[in-house]
């Protein structure tokens, strides 16, 4: 008899994302003319810009000729497009990354999903709250996080993040052996100093823990103070992963290109107490699961390192940012408090009721979408979480709306 993995049952009844899209279904389908404005989920709105676009069409075209066709590629990811990274994202932040240590893939959110596969389903895991939903879902299916009660799995550790600490948590008193962290955060929008940072490297290298250093925002960061990568942090390299995408740097949230950093120095334990690189762990994993991001999505990928596609990419996180500063500033002044929103696409709003219901009455009288932040942990209860990623006059539009709602 084939029997399930009973650590499923643990899952709570949704994804997060997975209810708000149910619930925005069911009222669109009670008020078929209303136009509702999506401020919730982070998918971006603008068009992939022209020189990634052109490098896309060049790939196409090459995979169209047999002389230049390409079948199966690296699994870690073409040599043009690690090197690209290397050079653009670390080297020329003084960090020391080699093209070896990149591995390319088609999610950040597959790749932060997927590397607790490397770790035994005894190791404590830590996880900030509010959180983003994978971190914690994919230890409960590895049978990492006991039973829920209390709003809370029982095995985790949770990093409260709240107003009292600015949304960064410091490292724990207990000790624990795998850490997650996500700079610019998603839900929260805060940002770590460098010496936050040390803070929590210093902890690793002392309880030879692991970070999870989640850095698919780092492109937001307009603070020369605020470090981009984990590795700008001395010693970083022994103990930290780090995970990017190119979803909402380039707009490849539909084209799915994303990459993961795993330094020759970082190690971790068998239970002899003997060191094994991790890296040379992870590629065996990438080599058995995974076939590669086909060769034209590369090709548009490593375009954004070139001078053109580095100023048009820019130039669209600065749209968004713009959005951001208009949400975060007519949010204030309503009289909410407010987080994030600098240096980061989402604007953490303290609303100082329950979310779930500020969530429906946005919706229902405004429609407007936001994300409730229950939905990322019992911390982000009385929260709700806008997102910046929408064309400009839907923004000031959701944004009037949600004025004569709450005004």
């Amino acid at each position: 008899m084939i029997r399930v993995n009973e650590h499923y049952g643990l899952l709570r009844s949704s994804y997060l994302f997975s209810t708000i899209a149910k619930k925005i279904d069911e009222f669109q389908a009670s008020h078929p003319g209303a136009h509702i404005i999506r401020l919730g989920i982070g998918d971006v709105t603008r068009a992939l810009p022209p020189s990634i676009v052109a490098a896309f069409h060049h790939g196409v075209d090459e995979m169209g000729r047999d002389e230049s066709f390409r079948g199966y590629g690296p699994e870690q990811g073409y040599g043009f497009l690690r090197e690209a990274i290397a050079a653009g994202d670390y080297r020329s932040r003084g960090v020391d990354i080699e093209p070896e240590e990149v591995f390319i893939s088609d999610g950040a959110k597959c790749d932060t999903g997927n590397f607790q596969e490397l770790f035994s389903t005894t190791a404590r895991v830590a996880v900030p709250d509010p959180v983003y939903p994978v971190y914690v879902d994919t230890n409960v299916m590895a049978g990492r996080s006991g039973p829920w009660a209390d709003g809370r799995y029982q095995r985790l550790h949770y990093l409260q993040s709240t107003s009292a600490n600015g949304y960064v948590p410091a490292p724990p008193t207990e000790e624990v052996d795998l850490i997650y962290l996500c700079f610019p955060n998603n839900p929260t929008g805060a940002t770590a100093t460098r010496d936050q940072l040390e803070a929590w490297v210093s902890y690793a290298r002392e309880h030879r823990a692991l970070i999870l250093f989640d850095a698919a925002y780092e492109a937001f960061i307009r603070n020369d103070d605020i470090p981009h990568s984990i590795y700008e942090i001395a010693g970083a390299k022994e103990v930290a992963v780090e995970f990017r995408s190119f979803s909402k740097t380039a707009g490849f949230t539909g084209t799915r290109c994303a990459f993961t950093v795993v330094p020759r120095e970082c190690a971790v334990y068998n239970e002899a107490g003997q060191k094994l690189a991790l890296r040379d762990l992870w590629n065996r994993r990438h080599t058995t699961k995974f076939n590669g991001v086909s060769y034209p999505v590369q090709r548009a990928a490593a375009a954004v390192y070139t001078p053109e596609g580095s100023r048009e990419v820019r130039g669209i996180i600065d749209y968004y940012l713009e959005n951001a500063r208009l949400i975060r500033e007519r949010m204030q002044s309503l009289g909410y408090g407010c987080v994030g929103g600098y240096n980061s696409p989402y604007i953490w709003v303290e609303t100082g009721t329950d979310s779930w219901a500020f969530f429906d009455r946005l919706l229902t009288e405004a429609q407007v979408v936001c994300t409730p932040g229950a939905g990322f942990g019992p911390c982000g209860e009385g929260h709700i979480r806008i997102s910046a990623f929408n064309h400009r006059d839907r923004v000031l539009e959701a944004l009037d709306r949600i004025s004569r709602v709450l005004g």
